[in-house]
């Protein structure tokens, strides 16, 4: 991994990388109210490329898992077919300690590793179940811009994250791995 220092102009050392997959394996819940601080949540945000190279970001209730985003999507949806189209894409996310974006490729998840998210998402409280051969996820409920189930759930291969810390001493940094 390469480490740059987005803030040594400012006499401060970079962030670490492990304190911040620290924090987020402590968790990020998206509820409304969940967390301290405004507005009372945490929101992931993923971008996409359309097939017209344009970006298309849109709050997606991804989750942080074994050293990975993963997302959940319709496969209809303008985010499902930009991912089908082009795998390349980000998440972002601010917690109160900072802001970090994840830039990377969604690899499909399928099988075993689609069972465990969904295990993931059941201890959070979504009460996601595999379906078919486990090529998809369903539930009692999920956001109304996700479409018909079964859902589709991709993984975040990082490439790249940055992060600009919120608190004292004010770091900026960014990863290469």
């Amino acid at each position: 991994m390469k480490t740059k220092n987005l803030a040594g102009a400012h006499g401060v050392p970079t962030m670490d990388w492990d304190a911040v997959r620290t924090r987020l394996e402590a968790g990020f819940d998206q509820g409304p109210g969940s967390q301290e601080g405004e507005p009372g949540r945490y929101s992931t945000w993923v971008t996409t490329v359309g097939p017209d190279g344009r970006p298309h970001m849109n709050a997606v209730g991804a989750i942080w898992l074994d050293d990975h985003f993963y997302l959940v999507t319709g496969p209809g949806t303008r985010r499902g077919r930009n991912l089908a189209h082009d795998p390349s894409c980000a998440i972002a996310l601010s917690v109160r300690e900072f802001d970090l974006v994840v830039e990377g490729r969604a690899v499909r998840v399928l099988g075993d590793e689609l069972e465990h998210v969904a295990a993931r998402y059941r201890e959070i409280g979504w009460p996601a179940e595999v379906v078919g051969t486990g090529e998809g996820l369903e539930a009692p409920f999920m956001a109304q811009s996700a479409g018909p189930a079964p859902w589709h759930v991709h993984r975040v291969d990082a490439t790249s994250a940055h992060a600009v810390e919120c608190v004292e001493p004010g770091r900026a940094t960014r990863w290469t791995f």
